[in-house]
This record gives C-alpha cells, structure tokens and sequence, in this order.
C-alpha cells in the first residue's frame, strides 16, 4: 500500500468469503488494528445485525451501515477492516473507504458459500429472504452485488485456501500492486 495515502485495508465480498477470518490474521501480520464493520454496528445498536432486520427493517441497518462506514474511515490509524457483504454496495460507503484504503474482494464460489453458511451458526437475514433454497438465493445476491464487488482493487478467490494462504495471497498481491512498498501498519504510523 502506498504508505503516505492508504494506511487502511478493507476486505469486502460476499458473506462467508473469509472477510472476518483473513482480517484477523492480516492485521496480526500487518502490526495494526482490525476492525469487523458488522461488529461495530451491532455494538453501536445494542443488538444483533438480525435483530436490527427484524425490529428496523434493510434501510435502517444500511443507515446504520453507512454511520460505522464513515467513522472507520475517518478514524486516523491504520487498520485492516471486514466489512458487511453489502457495505460497498452503497456508493457513498465505497467513496468513504476507498479514498483511505486498498480495497480487497474475497470470492468463494457459490456452492462453497452454501457450505460455509450451512455450517455456521450465524443468522444471515438477506439470505431468508425469497425464500429460495440457499445456493439458488446466494447465486442471486452474489449478482446482484458483483459491480460492486467489481470496484475492489484487488479479488482473491478464497473457495479452495486455508485462511492463512489467503492472507499471503492479499499480501503477494500488495506488494505486487505497490512495486515492493507494502510495510507493516506500525511503520506507516
């Protein structure tokens, strides 16, 4: 990453892509903070991103979205940040983050999302709805989101990886897209 002008890193992708799970172990690599934008907003309503579908409703979720979004991005040190399936589907939320951070997509395949979800015990609201059977329904948001996934500087695909070689891949492909300045977070502070 180019040290003077992007000290965040933002995963983004699909749900189950490894976001949350890639985010730790880079930040770890990378010396700085890591930061689950879902997390935040849940801390922040005081309930789980399912119980803010159910009590709020989509739209006030991504009003939510969109406040966490913006903090992150202004906050002043480096860090690695996950965020929401659907956060960069907001363009203001995709302006926010990508003028302070390099922006990676991780990809899974649709099946190996299917699986990922199913062996979770996480509740995934924009998956219930249509009730449609899973990968049928993951097919269908993976559509409709895949400009915006799209826009990433970088897309890994993460279906057939460990975690950690995902995380060497993201690091491969900095150094690659920075000519050799990719440098810990504790250094660029």
């Amino acid at each position: 990453m180019n040290s003077a002008k992007k000290s965040k890193l933002v995963l983004t992708g699909f749900m189950a892509s490894g976001k949350s799970a890639v985010g730790r172990v880079l930040a770890a690599r990378l010396g700085c903070r890591f930061v689950d934008s879902d997390h935040e907003i849940a801390a922040r309503a005081g309930k789980s991103i399912a119980q803010i579908f159910d009590d709020h409703g989509e739209a006030a979720f991504r009003r939510l979205e969109r406040e966490v979004i913006a903090s992150l991005a202004a906050a002043p040190e480096p860090s690695v940040i996950a965020t929401g399936g659907g956060a960069l589907v907001d363009d203001a939320n995709f302006r926010a983050l990508s003028e302070v951070a390099t922006v990676v997509c991780l990809w899974a395949r649709p099946e190996v999302i299917a699986r990922r979800v199913s062996a979770s015990n996480v509740v995934r609201p924009k998956l219930a709805q249509g009730n449609f059977p899973l990968e049928r329904r993951i097919v269908q948001l993976m559509e409709e989101r895949k400009a915006a996934y799209a826009r990433a500087s970088i897309t890994i695909d993460t279906s057939d990886l460990t975690v950690s070689a995902v995380a060497d891949q993201v690091l491969r492909a900095l150094e690659g897209k920075d000519a050799g300045e990719q440098e810990s977070c504790a250094r660029r502070r």
